[in-house]
């Protein structure tokens, strides 16, 4: 049985607005990337995941249990972050931490305080006078406070300047080394490139890819740039084969294949410079999201 679970579920808001047959599953142990763009439905689904709304048609469970009908008992059992936090403004955040912690039955802080400090959060100031990306130290905090076995996390870096992202990318790492199963919404590629096993990308509201994160490694193209000693030879390369673009002395190319082919052929050349760079995951998003809409 898949630790969370999500068949067929339907919102629709009208006006293209909601998502539409939405199904995926997170295993045990597993953590999955949730993908695409402001708008895209990726808290709609989310919230119907923590039972919040109900959806018009289809079902989402986590851990066997429905996330609407049994919604208490689904979110006892969760580590949740929001995309955006209903904060008590005039409280300060170790006090608004205690009161979470109260709510959920949790008499040791123990674990609050060391996320504290490991995430750099000085709780004494009032909520209101903290940035977002304090609020949002404050928000993992509460999320991961309870030590869960199931974490779902909405934007979770949103606000946290790079250090802390940095440092989020650990308590995943964290995570995943312990078993936890963890499902992410987020637009930060390298986060979910450096924490994911699997991605799930969605756009106006349907999923139209799922993909093993190491099969998007290996699927990912390389692009080599090539500067020739002459145009000439820069033309002439270009015209024997696919995929392959000329800019005066330069070509440029762009290949899934084995570079060992590339550098025999070359061998027939004068190169003056030879560059590669990998597609990164931003990019390769794109070439999917672009492939969903046609």
């Amino acid at each position: 049985m898949s630790v969370i679970e999500i068949q067929n579920i339907t919102k629709d808001y009208g006006k293209g607005r909601g998502v539409f047959d939405v199904s995926f599953a997170v295993e045990r142990g597993e953590v999955v990337g949730f993908l695409g763009p402001n708008g895209a439905g990726k808290t709609t689904a989310i919230r119907q995941l923590m039972g919040f709304i109900r959806p018009d048609r289809g079902r989402a469970e986590v851990l066997g249990m429905d996330c609407f009908a049994q919604r208490d008992q689904v979110q006892a059992r969760l580590g949740y972050l929001p995309g955006e936090i209903a904060f008590m403004e005039d409280m300060t955040g170790t006090a608004f931490i205690r009161f979470i912690a109260q709510m959920k039955g949790m008499g040791d802080l123990a674990r609050a305080r060391q996320l504290m400090e490991f995430l750099e959060l000085d709780g004494r100031g009032r909520i209101r006078r903290m940035s977002k990306g304090m609020k949002q130290k404050i928000g993992l905090v509460i999320a991961f406070m309870q030590d869960p076995d199931v974490l779902v996390l909405d934007e979770p870096t949103s606000g946290l300047d790079p250090l802390m992202q940095g440092k989020f990318v650990q308590l995943i790492s964290r995570a995943k080394k312990a078993g936890k199963t963890v499902l992410m919404s987020s637009h930060m590629f390298e986060e979910v490139e450096q924490t994911c096993d699997r991605v799930v990308i969605i756009k106006e509201g349907r999923v139209i890819a799922a993909e093993e994160m190491q099969h998007l490694r290996q699927s990912r193209t390389k692009v080599f740039l090539i500067d020739f000693a002459t145009a000439a030879e820069a033309e002439r390369f270009c015209a024997g084969g696919a995929g392959r673009q000329l800019d005066g002395c330069r070509a440029v190319l762009r290949t899934s294949g084995r570079a060992d082919a590339l550098i025999k052929e070359l061998a027939g050349y004068t190169v003056t410079e030879l560059a590669t760079r990998t597609q990164s995951l931003e990019e390769l998003f794109m070439h999917y999201y672009g492939r969903g809409s046609k």
